[in-house]
């Protein structure tokens, strides 16, 4: 039996300073993966810091952007109707997402904050650097069908397991962040971390910091948005391939601007910024979509059972901005 002691805290600063005070502390959010790690002994904090308690609500940001309270449950999120309007891929992303019970229980602020992991990082017999660095990664011989196909290492072919995240990639989210020393904001798509030597080394909170919120910044062409999940069965699996998707057309047809991130790819929400800049100024065609997706995935490596998911990006990337393109988002 792992012991720990449990403390409510009733807003950021007592959490901060409760963090601050106990070493190996955790934030605790609806709990959905960290019960889930310390219950196979995988995380052993020494305390608990509840903050479920803190602000859980979504207000109108700056010209139609939006701020969430990292306490929102992603239910909550899904169903308000100013993310359904604005911010479409964000609502489906999360709906994409594990099962309605878990969605009713997790945190935005959890979900940014669950570990990237796959089954070797729960088999104690196995070897993983995630868990123990220096280890070693069975996964690279082994079997790999779910794992990274751009941006791993060495050290970690592990995919991030987020759809929600994928979403807030696409649309350049920012979370806010507390910690003793003050407050400070990162962009999500420079939070997580790719897996380098260091793949135990996740995002970029230093030690005791608490996301607080995120904002969405705002996006003229967001309504026209979509999130499409590929998994091996229909509900409660990570995504083999996930595409998160905005596309603002021209007068003449052509791409005016354009949003992309993939999910299931790598060991972080994966911003698509070379599909973009293939897209700005072209046709909005097939055949303009498949080089986009050609030049985004022209890094890609795959391991002996994953080299699929390679094509099935590429396909998935094309079809969605094909949907998107014939306005069948909706």
């Amino acid at each position: 039996m792992i012991e720990f002691s449990y403390h409510q805290a009733a807003d950021a600063d007592e959490a901060v300073r409760l963090a601050a005070a106990t070493p190996h502390a955790k934030f605790l959010g609806g709990g959905t993966n960290l019960v889930d790690l310390m219950r196979e002994t995988i995380e052993k904090p020494e305390a608990l810091i509840d903050v479920t308690g803190l602000w859980s609500g979504i207000e109108d940001g700056r010209d139609g952007g939006l701020v969430i309270g990292a306490a929102a449950k992603n239910t909550a999120v899904a169903a308000d109707r100013r993310v359904r309007e604005r911010f479409p891929m964000l609502a489906r992303a999360i709906v994409a997402g594990a099962s309605g019970q878990i969605r009713n229980m997790a945190t935005v602020g959890g979900n940014l904050m669950q570990r990237t992991r796959c089954y070797y990082f729960y088999d104690d017999a196995a070897r993983c650097n995630k868990r123990r660095p220096g280890a070693g990664c069975d996964a690279l011989e082994g079997l790999n069908r779910i794992h990274a196909i751009l941006g791993a290492s060495t050290a970690c072919v592990a995919t991030h397991p987020s759809d929600m995240c994928v979403a807030l990639a696409a649309l350049d989210a920012v979370l806010h962040i507390q910690g003793a020393h003050g407050t400070r904001s990162i962009s999500l798509v420079d939070f997580h971390c790719l897996p380098g030597n260091t793949p135990d080394r996740e995002t970029l909170l230093e030690p005791g910091e608490l996301i607080t919120s995120i904002e969405v910044p705002p996006l003229g062409f967001s309504s026209r948005s979509t999130y499409r999940k590929v998994r091996d069965r229909a509900s409660y699996a990570f995504a083999l391939v996930s595409v998160a998707a905005a596309l603002e057309l021209a007068e003449d047809g052509s791409v005016r601007d354009v949003r992309l991130a993939l999910g299931g790819v790598a060991h972080k929400p994966w911003r698509a910024r070379k599909a973009e800049a293939a897209l700005r100024g072209e046709a909005a065609d097939e055949a303009h979509f498949r080089r986009a997706a050609e030049a985004e995935l022209a890094d890609a490596r795959g391991l002996n059972d994953n080299a699929f998911k390679i094509e099935l990006a590429k396909r998935t990337l094309v079809g969605t901005l094909s949907e998107l393109s014939r306005g069948e988002h909706r």
